[in-house]
């Protein structure tokens, strides 16, 4: 029973930092899942174990998991990190912007332009919500 409530507290506390990261509604796509190996570990060793050290920001980290991402050319991972920073005010569009200025000559024209793409709909979509 140990182990049951030992991989709870575990799960709990990686929703608790997905929610920082992600924003409240992670908590509910993620709870059917706390018995699925794959996201029940993201949760509980990603979000509960390193994204909870205190090394760096959970800006810092997803600047770091922007330029990652931004070489796999994907702007749906994109758009995903870019809304939760634009929710929790990391980052202003004017720094998104030069971010993929930044990116383009280190990731290729290619990735850029699908972490700008990425960019523009989190922008977009942030602004349909709150007007």
């Amino acid at each position: 029973m140990t182990d049951s409530s030992d991989h709870d507290a575990r799960f709990r506390r990686g929703l608790e930092m997905m929610e920082k990261v992600y924003g409240p509604s992670i908590k509910a796509m993620m709870e059917p899942l706390r018995e699925v190996p794959f996201p029940s570990k993201t949760a509980e060793i990603l979000f509960g174990e390193i994204w909870n050290r205190p090394q760096l920001s959970i800006r810092d980290r997803r600047l770091l998991v922007i330029g990652a991402t931004a070489m796999l050319g994907r702007a749906d991972l994109i758009e995903q990190q870019v809304a939760g920073a634009l929710l929790n005010k990391e980052l202003s569009a004017e720094q998104l912007e030069e971010a993929v200025l930044h990116l383009w000559f280190y990731t290729g024209a290619g990735n850029a332009t699908a972490v700008w793409r990425g960019v523009q709909a989190a922008l977009k979509a942030q602004a349909g919500g709150s007007a």
